[in-house]
């Protein structure tokens, strides 16, 4: 598979999606960022304001808190892939509805048959949901689950090996000592390499 060209395919795809009404708000659609080939993929919940202006994931006060917890395990975006459940923001900052989630996570399915990660990292409890409903695992409370890794199987085409569930970056914007926590989640996330 030629990932570069699939991935342009899908890129066009999401520029020109109208499968729930997002895209008349949207400045821009957040299709992700990163490796073709990355062996970790982050799936956030859904753009905020500035990823919505830039077009890019996790470029506000979450995504210093992301670079700083991915520097603190060595490393670098660039070697990861950086997506959303969610490719449009939702007016507000409100949660994403049970309808957006499902026209939208075909989306991600497809970029995961393109990355194929060995290890899937969800931020946040919208990711951890449809990510474990996906994959058959039994869900909890994020605060009981938190940095601990699920072995997963093979399903339509997406070989992920390890679902490992985070709490969003943003919860350390809003309580500094999440940060440490998280810190040691991403040391988890990292020894599963």
């Amino acid at each position: 598979m030629d990932r570069e060209a699939e991935m342009e395919r899908l890129e066009k795809s999401i520029q020109a999606c109208k499968r729930c009404a997002l895209w008349q708000t949207r400045t821009n659609p957040v299709i992700g960022e990163g490796s073709l080939s990355a062996g970790i993929l982050f799936v956030g919940e859904a753009p905020g304001y500035y990823e919505d202006v830039k077009g890019r994931p996790f470029v506000g006060k979450a995504g210093k808190v992301l670079d700083e917890l991915l520097e603190s395990v060595g490393l670098q975006r660039n070697e990861v892939y950086i997506a959303n459940v969610l490719k449009c923001r939702p007016p507000g900052n409100r949660n994403p509805t049970t309808e957006e989630i499902q026209a939208c996570t075909p989306h991600l399915e497809a970029q995961l048959e393109i990355i194929q990660p060995e290890i899937i990292a969800t931020l946040g409890n919208f990711s951890l949901a449809y990510l474990f409903d996906k994959f058959g695992l039994m869900k909890d409370k994020i605060s009981k689950i938190h940095g601990k890794v699920f072995t997963v199987s093979t399903i339509a085409g997406i070989k992920i090996k390890k679902i490992i569930p985070m709490y969003h970056p943003a919860v350390a914007t809003y309580n500094p000592r999440m940060k440490e926590v998280l810190r040691e989640d991403f040391k988890v996330l990292c020894s599963q390499k």
